[in-house]
């Protein structure tokens, strides 16, 4: 019997060995799984890849239209007033208690980074693929370095030193890749990635019709242009006139791409009119949503709208929507129609204040459940035009600054520079052209995740913890201004990634 018994375990070993041998037996595949290569089998694999970058820029954890809590509610223009509960972990971000284990922080940096995950497999790929038409091969190429550079673009203003991965990487090459790269590092490789678009690829000026929502040689040409204004204001000194001039290069390209006059012939109305969203020319590079759609339609409007109110949308809100600071509306001048149009006081009992109305469908066609068809605007005309008065002011030329000023005040029926600066109640708010064009820029592109941003480009860190704690407390609800402090210029690096490697995934000062 023992002799019967070791011959089983024997033949079993054997069997077990030699089938261990064979090439079948070690290359088994998830039959429910599709892999890479099988992927990339055709132009149109690569078009549905490249959509799928697209795609992923939508949600709120990337730089959708409900991305305000990494960028408007870190400002001072928005917020979340409550420190309760469900609003404990966001409510850290424009309280300034951010700390590193903050899931939501964590998510936008994992959102961003699966982002650029799809960009790197497509462009490593993409050569696999026979293309009969050697232009789309170009477009497609170009389209996902565009969409890295830009979530590059928001990494770098955000944390600093990030990693920088390029490529496509397999499961053992992850390690190996994550390090923090130096923020020139990163801002090379934007510049590298938007030059090409610009300069290699056969994208259109601007996109129309169904392509609206694609990248564009106008929207291209405006990032690079804003990604060499804040290197000039934020990087090496040492290289601030050439970004300048490089600056106003780029903004220059997309200006002269526009397919209008002077901006005050676009009503500042019809840019937000989901009626017009196709057809308005200030528009450069937007995320494109389906009214009535349960999937793909817009959710601003609904969410932004106060109880009580019906100026948004017909769903019915039961809380106070888009919480605006008071530090906004005392920013805005008399008689400005873009704070009519961009907020309104709710005057219900458990609300009394003010809600942005700055994205609006309240039509049929959106429901009571509020599927709106609002397009998230990411470049206008209106913000090129802004930069390029930035950019000449720091060149020294301020009379061309102050020309492209008055283009955005004239649209919105507001007094001339000149005439604003004989009156002493603007003075003493913005005594330097320099403070006059950010507040220009607060007014004119409230809500669009853009002061943030420009705070950071305005100021040295020093100089932002002093204009934050210059504040009224008041102005700010519950959320402490006084909280401010020099390591709230960056955001912490997420515990889980610091945690990998605490040498190269360094922490950011203050945390």
């Amino acid at each position: 019997m023992k002799k019967k018994l070791s011959a089983i375990i024997c033949l079993a070993a054997f069997v077990v060995v030699s089938s261990a041998c064979k090439k079948s037996f070690l290359e088994q595949s998830d039959p429910n799984a599709v892999g890479v290569a099988a992927s990339y089998q055709s132009p149109n694999d690569v078009l549905l890849a490249v959509n799928g970058i697209y795609q992923s820029l939508r949600s709120g954890n990337n730089i959708g239209e409900t991305s305000d809590l990494w960028t408007d509610q870190r400002s001072d223009d928005t917020g979340t007033n409550d420190n309760q509960s469900n609003a404990g972990e966001p409510f850290q971000f424009n309280n300034f208690s951010l700390i590193a284990s903050n899931t939501y922080l964590k998510a936008h940096w994992v959102s961003l980074y699966g982002t650029i995950a799809r960009a790197n497999t497509v462009l490593s790929n993409i050569d696999k693929v026979a293309f009969p038409d050697a232009s789309v091969k170009a477009q497609y190429t170009a389209e996902a370095k565009f969409l890295r550079a830009l979530m590059y673009f928001d990494l770098v203003r955000l944390w600093g030193d990030v990693p920088l991965v390029t490529k496509q990487l397999g499961s053992t090459e992850i390690t190996a890749n994550t390090f923090r790269e130096k923020q020139a590092t990163v801002y090379a490789q934007i510049v590298a990635d938007l030059t090409d678009v610009i300069n290699n690829s056969p994208l259109p000026n601007l996109q129309s019709g169904g392509n609206i929502g694609r990248a564009s040689k106008a929207a291209a040409n405006a990032f690079l242009g804003q990604v060499y204004l804040t290197m000039a204001t934020t990087q090496d000194q040492a290289n601030r006139t050439v970004n300048l001039t490089n600056a106003k290069t780029y903004l220059m390209n997309a200006y002269n791409m526009r397919t209008f006059g002077a901006l005050s012939s676009i009503p500042y109305t019809d840019v937000f009119d989901v009626n017009k969203k196709s057809t308005c020319p200030e528009l450069m590079f937007q995320i494109v949503n389906k009214q009535g759609d349960i999937n793909y339609s817009s959710a601003i409007a609904a969410n932004n709208q106060a109880k009580g109110e019906t100026i948004n949308s017909l769903k019915a809100s039961s809380g106070v929507g888009g919480n605006v600071t008071h530090d906004l509306i005392n920013d805005y001048e008399a008689n400005d129609p873009r704070m009519t149009f961009s907020v309104k006081y709710a005057n219900d009992p458990i609300v009394k204040d003010w809600f942005i109305t700055k994205y609006r469908d309240a039509s049929s066609a959106a429901t009571n459940l509020g599927y709106g068809g609002n397009d998230w605007i990411l470049m206008r005309y209106a913000n090129v035009i802004l930069m390029l008065a930035e950019v000449n002011m720091y060149i020294g030329d301020n009379a061309t600054a102050i020309q492209y000023l008055d283009m955005v005040r004239a649209r919105a029926g507001m007094p001339t520079y000149a005439v604003s600066i004989t009156n002493s109640a603007y003075t003493a708010k913005y005594p330097t052209l320099k403070l006059a064009i950010l507040h220009e820029r607060r007014v004119e592109l409230a809500f669009e995740h853009h002061r943030w941003f420009d705070l950071l480009r305005t100021f040295t860190t020093d100089e932002l913890v002093a204009y934050f704690k210059s504040k009224p407390q008041a102005d700010f609800g519950l959320a402490l201004v006084s909280n401010f402090t020099t390591k709230d210029r960056y955001y912490p690096i997420p515990f889980d990634e610091y945690k990998l490697d605490p040498v190269k995934m360094y922490q950011n000062p203050g945390y």
